[in-house]
């Protein structure tokens, strides 16, 4: 594993987090733009369940950020 991983992957999920809040969509409005549930948007953001690359892309749309803020 990449040294410094663990943490890396805290931060990118904290901004994931902060991402949506500045979008001003609550969970429940995340997941319909995305067409998953709100459970799912719950769990990327605690880490539950891990974002894959297609997923940070609309992300990154319905946010309203280029996919480099995530950048942790």
């Amino acid at each position: 594993m990449f040294k410094g991983y663990p943490e890396r992957y805290r931060l990118f999920r904290a901004k994931l987090k902060q991402a949506r809040i500045d979008a001003g969509l609550t969970q429940q409005q995340a997941a319909k733009l995305m067409g998953i549930s709100q459970q799912c948007i719950s769990k990327c953001e605690t880490g539950e369940r891990r974002v894959d690359f297609i997923e940070l892309i609309e992300f990154s749309r319905i946010y309203n950020k280029p996919v480099s803020y995530f950048e942790p």
